[in-house]
């Protein structure tokens, strides 16, 4: 374990406390979750950032990192779900992204028995991006609904909800396709 693998790790704590200011309802507690969500979401760079910077990268630590961002981004549409942040009828789009996650993780863990590394690819890094940027609109939307209603213009947070909402559905989009990817490119692991 090294530094850039331990702030990693953080980041399932840290969903927590995001959920905790997003869930209950007080004064600047949406905001709260909003920026510890950033924060949160800075870490998933800096953690790759300081093993390539000080050369303590490994297999391990990329396992780790892309399974703790797929546990880190599904907690948060659970959480967006569960408090009608992402409305009902996403519910069918959080399951396809889950069964996606799970599927591509598989994947990894059949490649790494066989002592495969697999690369992420471009759709895979691309959809982890727009997860994050939707679900921080979707986050700070929230926390104009809660903590800054009176100050900020009603057409400016339908915008800022209908530019999460988007970029949610492109992010869905492409979790899909990279999932179909990576199951069509490494489907040989599967068959003994």
């Amino acid at each position: 374990m090294n530094l850039a693998n331990w702030i990693t790790l953080s980041r399932i704590p840290l969903l927590f406390v995001v959920a905790f200011f997003v869930y209950f309802h007080f004064i600047g507690s949406a905001t709260v979750g909003f920026a510890l969500f950033v924060f949160t979401s800075w870490t998933d760079w800096l953690d790759g950032h300081l093993a390539r910077k000080y050369k303590i990268t490994s297999t391990l630590g990329a396992f780790i990192d892309a399974l703790i961002d797929k546990i880190f981004m599904v907690g948060m549409f659970i959480m967006m779900l569960a408090l009608n942040i992402l409305p009902h009828w996403t519910l069918f789009f959080v399951l396809l992204i889950v069964g996606r996650e799970f599927l591509v993780t598989g994947i990894r863990l059949v490649a790494a028995k066989q002592n495969v590394v697999l690369a992420a690819s471009r759709e895979g890094k691309v959809k982890t991006v727009l997860q994050i940027v939707s679900t921080g609109f979707l986050l700070l939307w929230n926390a104009i609904l809660l903590d800054f209603n009176c100050l900020i213009p009603l057409w400016m947070s339908h915008l800022v909800y209908t530019v999460g909402m988007v970029l949610f559905l492109y992010a869905t989009y492409l979790t899909i396709k990279s999932g179909v990817i990576y199951t069509v490119r490494y489907r040989y692991l599967l068959v003994d």
